[in-house]
């Protein structure tokens, strides 16, 4: 596209690109495809969101949620850990066919503070990691001194049983919370 696209018409591209999308796709991505910079997509995909469009954004890029029926069970888990043991403690969880959706904190002056995290497999976390690393990234936990929550996803209970039970003998699971 040669053609800078302008507001809403943008928006809608960008909505119709990511409901299409078989993956994640960068900001860089889409404002290539809409010949405007990477911080007026950052705009767009606020302004989306803030009209209730379920609009995901992951380390991978962003991803349109599908109002599917909900067959996916979640579980809350408080984890403790350094920043060292961040991408073993994340294969661990994928190993069971769980997914990390995201990470939370309770920051002493903001509260909560929430980040996607959205991995569902080892790959995901190489990718995760590598961002985190090519951007020089703090994780959340550093502000917590090792303490966050996770909210994991599964198609069964089993298999978040089988990876609380594995994060509790790796050290890294405080507790459950429901």
């Amino acid at each position: 596209m040669s053609k800078k696209m302008l507001g809403a018409e943008r928006r809608n591209f960008i909505l119709n690109l990511l409901k299409n999308a078989k993956e994640p796709l960068t900001g860089s991505e889409l404002a290539k495809q809409t010949n405007v910079s990477r911080q007026v997509i950052v705009g767009d995909i606020t302004l989306l969101k803030a009209t209730n469009v379920p609009i995901v954004a992951t380390s991978q890029g962003y991803i349109y949620v599908k109002n599917e029926p909900n067959t996916y069970v979640e579980r809350i888990v408080a984890c403790y850990h350094t920043p060292e043991r961040t991408e073993e403690e994340l294969q661990l969880i994928v190993d069971f066919g769980v997914t990390v959706k995201d990470v939370t904190i309770d920051h002493p002056v903001y509260g909560d503070l929430k980040a996607s995290v959205m991995v569902s497999n080892r790959r995901d976390v190489q990718l995760f990691m590598e961002n985190m690393k090519k951007n020089k990234a703090s994780f959340l936990l550093e502000l917590t001194e090792g303490y966050h929550l996770h909210t994991l996803s599964a198609q069964s209970e089993q298999q978040l049983d089988e990876a609380e039970k594995a994060l509790e003998k790796a050290g890294f699971l405080v507790e459950t919370i429901n």
